[in-house]
């Protein structure tokens, strides 16, 4: 009797949806529509009898089962791909995949990748986005910037760096509100919350017995946090490097002189051992280190944003 063999076709769909974390994104990629993407879940989760995915209205995620999969899945795929074939052609260009917080790539990574390319023009960047603080990244990145505590299992970590967090607003808000002096002002403003910057440390270096705001906007992005202060939508904690040009320009300006020297999250470079045993990922590593490694603070005030 002829073994039965998953579709092919069905597999780069799941290993495409898993690693992008998104159908959208994964037809995309493979050049169909959604809903044929979802058909061929569909299809691969037949063959297995089990499902891959947890759909929660737009939002899917590996079931328990999909994660184990995943691992076979790719290493047939890979298995695949780096079968030696005389005749197919010179070797791909050695490439570096990442997966970067959208605010530090926008503001602190892109501004300085030409840097890297400049010097290393045969290796490929490829560039992905995720989460911070939520462990979402699917992506099989060889290389990731995280913001956040930085305990990370199953992978090398190093803090890259952290820098003050300190209060901020447009001076059209705070003559709006009445003038703001002191710390114990807040009280009649509008505080912006963030999970990536919570208040309340803020409020015991400020001497304020207070707790967490818990109504109010809350942003969980650190680059549309600063843009809600940017348009008056109150006051809000923000960094130096995000904040640099809006503070020249009088745009927003900072409050009191309170910061918040340690703040609990800060950018963390992660990796595991196998993928910096490659040539291409450890200069990469060690570019990445020597840019944005504490103590390389004058690098980064170079750049714009």
């Amino acid at each position: 009797m002829a073994t039965r063999l998953p579709p092919v076709h069905a597999l780069s769909a799941f290993e495409a949806a898993a690693r992008v974390g998104s159908f959208a994104l994964a037809a995309e990629e493979l050049c169909i529509t959604p809903s044929a993407l979802s058909h061929r879940i569909r299809l691969l989760e037949d063959f297995v009898g089990e499902r891959l995915f947890i759909r929660d209205g737009r939002v899917v995620t590996l079931s328990e089962f999909g994660r184990r999969y995943l691992d076979v899945v790719r290493a047939a795929l890979r298995t695949l791909t780096d079968f030696p074939m005389p005749n197919r052609g010179p070797a791909l260009q050695p490439r570096v995949k990442l997966t970067l917080p959208p605010t530090f790539a926008r503001y602190l990574f892109v501004p300085r990748l030409a840097e890297f390319t400049a010097t290393h023009p045969d290796i490929i960047v490829e560039i992905f986005l995720s989460v911070p603080l939520y462990d979402l990244s699917l992506s099989e990145s060889d290389v990731e910037v995280r913001f956040g505590a930085g305990r990370y299992a199953g992978m090398e970590t190093e803090k890259l760096f952290d820098e003050p967090a300190f209060a901020a607003a447009t001076p059209a808000y705070l003559e709006r509100i009445g003038h703001v002096t002191t710390p114990m002002d807040l009280k009649r403003a509008t505080l912006l919350r963030s999970a990536l910057e919570p208040w309340q440390p803020w409020f015991e270096a400020a001497g304020l017995d207070w707790p967490e705001p818990s109504t109010g906007l809350r942003i969980d992005d650190l680059g549309l946090l600063l843009e809600a202060i940017r348009h008056g939508h109150g006051i809000g904690l923000t960094r130096e490097h995000f904040a640099r040009e809006m503070l020249a320009s009088g745009e927003i300006v900072r409050l009191f002189d309170v910061q918040l020297a340690s703040p609990p999250h800060s950018y963390y470079m992660a990796y595991e051992k196998v993928a910096a045993s490659r040539p291409e990922v450890k200069l990469f590593i060690d570019w990445l280190r020597s840019t944005f490694r504490e103590g390389n603070q004058a690098a980064l005030g170079g750049g714009p944003g």
